[in-house]
């Protein structure tokens, strides 16, 4: 059904006032647009930054665990291959200086 232009139905321009109103209010949120993309973009390169110095502290991490590994793969096999080697006094000195240790530092905890 198409209406007749006929039935009292006409065009009428708006005012010239609300047309700039109209530019008026989208200028505005046009400005409020910029402001939020600028925000957006300065959040986004903070997010960037961050991301690289966490990246950067575990490479870092990672290598340490890596030649903390190293040592103790190291260690235990000379802790091991001393135990091989039938020298079975290691273990006992090793065994007294643990309870030594753990007695001083009982000592100083207690009378702190």
């Amino acid at each position: 059904m198409r209406r007749s232009h006929s039935a009292g139905y006409s065009y009428e321009p708006l005012p010239s006032t609300s047309h700039n109103l109209l530019e008026d209010e989208n200028e505005r949120l046009e400005e409020d647009l910029k402001d939020k993309i600028h925000a957006l973009k300065t959040l986004s390169i903070d997010i960037g930054t961050e991301v690289k110095y966490q990246d950067k502290m575990l490479r870092g991490m990672d290598d340490d665990f890596e030649r903390t590994s190293g040592s103790l793969t190291s260690s235990v096999a000379r802790v091991i291959r001393m135990s091989k080697a039938g020298h079975n006094y290691y273990i006992l000195y090793l065994f007294l200086f643990s309870i030594l240790v753990f007695f001083v530092l009982w000592i100083v905890l207690k009378f702190r």
